[in-house]
């Protein structure tokens, strides 16, 4: 592995321990959620206030798991920096621009593949 592939997993790794934490955070959060609405005789079908817990669940819900996508996502580039193709392209074999790479680290296609989807 050459030094810049060391210097692209420990920037991938870092940003993979912070989504984790994001993640465990999240996950709290919605636990906490969850007992405080047990514990509460809210109705959210009645309760004037039912509907904003029931916003808050589903939103809690939808960010963890995009924030879990994240994490596989990560995963995968780490894999790809291991067997050598991370920041090549996986549809045409092309370099992806350094430039998405920073902006997206586990992009796996260029910009002309992915706005072809």
């Amino acid at each position: 592995m050459t030094s810049n592939s060391d210097a692209v997993r420990e920037a991938l790794l870092r940003l993979r321990e912070q989504t984790e934490a994001q993640a465990t955070a999240l996950e709290g959060d919605l636990r906490s959620l969850f007992e405080a609405s047990r514990s509460s005789n809210a109705d959210d079908e009645h309760d004037p206030e039912g509907s904003t817990i029931a916003f808050e669940r589903a939103q809690l819900i939808a960010v963890l798991d995009a924030t879990r996508r994240r994490l596989t996502e990560l995963d995968v580039a780490l894999r790809r920096v291991d067997d050598g193709s991370y920041g090549v392209c996986e549809r045409c074999l092309r370099p992806i621009p350094a430039e998405r790479l920073v902006a997206r680290p586990s992009a796996r296609t260029c910009v002309a593949c992915a706005s072809r989807r």
